[in-house]
């Protein structure tokens, strides 16, 4: 959602407001870009609705106290922050309105590929053959491709110079983290079977 240009309209100083009540404005102008956004909102971005130099990590923190008790929050992930319905009323939500299928419907093995790609990115099919000692089928990569989990990266310098793979905004929204650095230490995802070779339900390619 980021933009270049500059809105004319827009006083971010709001000067002629007294202190507490700029504050508050500015609040709701985080409030207002995060609700009107489908997407994680960078704090670059949000800076654009404020005064030059306020701190949009603490207008943020002081909008989440003001949505406490509400039936959504802030939250930070991919980098960026947006409102989202709190976990508690989901069932709420699927019980009044059609809002599609929002699961990932992935099997075992997908997860433990997926983790693969996430710990090792950019990672191609040879590497992830390495990982797992089997050919890690096209099906399975189309399914994650599909789903929007991952994406293709840069070209590998080896011979014939073949795909790699590396994870997306998406797979950050779907697994609830803010970035990479968030991701389960490694051993933990071996020592629960995340990350170790198991049986692919579908063919190699």
């Amino acid at each position: 959602m980021a933009k270049d240009h500059a809105e004319p309209d827009l006083d971010r100083e709001l000067t002629e407001l007294p202190s507490d009540l700029r504050w508050r404005e500015w609040m709701r102008r985080i409030e207002a870009v995060l609700f009107a956004s489908a997407s994680p909102m960078p704090r670059e971005d949000l800076a654009r609705v404020v005064g030059q130099g306020v701190s949009v990590d603490l207008l943020i923190d002081d909008l989440m106290a003001d949505l406490e008790g509400r039936s959504f929050e802030v939250a930070k992930v991919a980098g960026g922050w947006m409102l989202r319905t709190r976990p508690a009323y989901a069932p709420a939500i699927r019980a009044a309105a059609d809002v599609g299928e929002q699961n990932l419907d992935l099997r075992e093995f997908d997860v433990a590929v997926l983790a693969a790609i996430a710990y090792h990115q950019p990672i191609t099919r040879d590497g992830l053959k390495d990982i797992f000692g089997k050919e890690i089928s096209r099906d399975l990569i189309g399914r994650l491709h599909a789903r929007g989990l991952i994406g293709t990266g840069p070209r590998s310098p080896r011979r014939g110079a073949p795909y790699t793979y590396v994870t997306t905004e998406q797979f950050l929204l779907a697994f609830d983290l803010d970035s990479l650095q968030d991701l389960p230490d490694g051993e933990q995802l071996e020592d629960a079977g995340m990350i170790a070779s198991g049986p692919e339900p579908s063919s190699a390619a």
